[in-house]
């Protein structure tokens, strides 16, 4: 087949069993952070499977593989890369909230009405399974790609277990597609669960832990102490009102407003005046703003809001992303011809899906969109339930993400013997320009 089918046609190359075996089996294979080793050997393994030679399996970390391999076009079309995280977050609680039913399992990957459900199901076993069968499904229908396609799996993007979660996986991956030693892409579709829908923009975020140091003293002696939960009340007072100044400040189309959200606080225990109070918080960023900048202004807020008090401050950042603070704030043109295309290859198989929309999350598509590389995220799945014991992904919007996706690198990558714009769909006879 020298030209691209149709989409109905595409869809109808789908092998249900196959896709729907493949995604078990990624399920299956319980990759908790730090634990990537066997899903990076199955990738790897599936990966020889489509073709692709020579598979790469390089360690990030001892122990801890990244898995990526390119398949050759035939020449003259645009390089895609499909990219996704090896890793899913703990199960703790999953059996003992399922205990007695299908679903007791984490990994069993259980089919209960119409959805496969597991750990990892949506976030996201399904999204790499997608990338594995609409290559699949592309050569059930014959067609001969001109352009690359380059997937690539890395761990440690979950947050959760101790010393992990800090992105290492993509951190060794990026080096490598800035210097040249892996082929640059002219897009990349990073797969976080979209339910079919097109993410063009991200938010950005820094945790920050402020721990509040007084001075104790005796209980019937108030006076001779610094009470540092009262300083902390004193510096929740001006979060929240620095929180409503953030949101006053606009709104971004796709992400929204800025703010903070307090997570945690911690402090006291003996009958003493508390000598120290920790709280823990969260920031929202919008793609603009500065995220060093935003970390110092909320500083300058908590300081002012002790500076009569004689408090100690101290203020930790423990997630450093793609930023020394956290993970920065992002976004790939909605009107770039290739987040068009693929917004109408997902409505051609689920009319109901395929808007373009902003990331209710941070994840790594900001290393890639750094590089000068359009990324958006789009896969099966809701993340809404991720990270929750009612993980799952609906069967019908697997199989029609996979077939989109198929439909989608085919226009995007072009067919061999055929040509294709900029983000457009090729015209030759039997390709149906959206």
């Amino acid at each position: 087949m020298s030209a691209v089918a149709a989409a109905p046609a595409l869809a109808d190359a789908v092998d249900r069993p196959r896709a729907i075996e493949t995604l078990r089996q990624l399920i299956g294979c319980a990759s908790v952070t730090g634990q990537e080793a066997g899903m990076a050997q199955l990738l790897a393994s599936q990966l020889q499977a489509l073709g692709m030679a020579p598979v790469t399996v390089r360690e990030f970390a001892p122990g801890r593989p990244n898995v990526w391999a390119v398949r050759p076009g035939q020449g003259g079309g645009r390089r895609l890369l499909l990219i996704g995280h090896t890793d899913v977050v703990h199960a703790r609680g999953w059996r003992e909230r399922w205990q007695g039913t299908e679903r007791a399992d984490p990994f069993g990957a259980a089919l209960v009405d119409g959805e496969i459900w597991g750990r990892g199901a949506a976030d996201l076993k399904a999204g790499i399974a997608t990338c594995l069968e609409a290559l699949r499904t592309l050569d059930r229908a014959g067609v001969q790609l001109a352009g690359d396609v380059m997937l690539a799996f890395v761990g440690d993007e979950e947050s959760g277990e101790p010393g992990t979660g800090v992105s290492a996986g993509i951190k060794d991956l990026v080096p490598a597609l800035a210097d040249g030693s892996l082929p640059r892409p002219d897009f990349a579709i990073y797969v976080e669960p979209t339910q079919l829908n097109i993410y063009a923009a991200q938010m950005g975020f820094f945790i920050t832990e402020i721990e509040v140091t007084g001075r104790t003293a005796y209980f019937g002696r108030p006076e001779l102490g610094v009470d540092a939960l009262q300083a902390t009340h004193a510096i929740l007072a001006a979060l929240w009102a620095h929180s409503t100044e953030l949101e006053g400040q606009g709104s971004h189309a796709l992400i929204g407003r800025s703010f903070l959200l307090v997570t945690a606080i911690e402090g006291g225990g003996l009958i003493a005046v508390p000598e120290r109070c920790r709280l823990s918080l969260i920031r929202k960023l919008r793609p603009g703003e500065d995220l060093a900048a935003a970390a110092l202004a909320l500083e300058a807020v908590v300081k002012h809001a002790v500076a009569d008090r004689e408090v100690a401050l101290e203020f930790v950042y423990p997630a450093g992303r793609d930023h020394p603070l956290g993970g920065m704030a992002a976004e790939t043109d909605p009107q770039h011809g290739a987040v068009r295309l693929l917004a109408e290859m997902a409505r051609q198989h689920r009319p109901d899906r395929g808007h373009i929309l902003g990331a209710p999350f941070w994840s790594e598509a900001s290393f890639l969109i750094g590089l000068g590389i359009p990324t958006v995220y789009f896969a099966p799945g809701d993340i809404s339930i991720c990270h929750t014991l009612e993980e799952r992904v609906p069967i019908d919007d697997y199989l029609s993400g996979i077939a989109a996706l198929a439909d989608f690198i085919a226009r995007f990558c072009g067919v061999a013997g055929a040509s294709a714009g900029d983000g457009e769909p090729t015209t030759k006879q039997g390709v149906r320009a959206p």
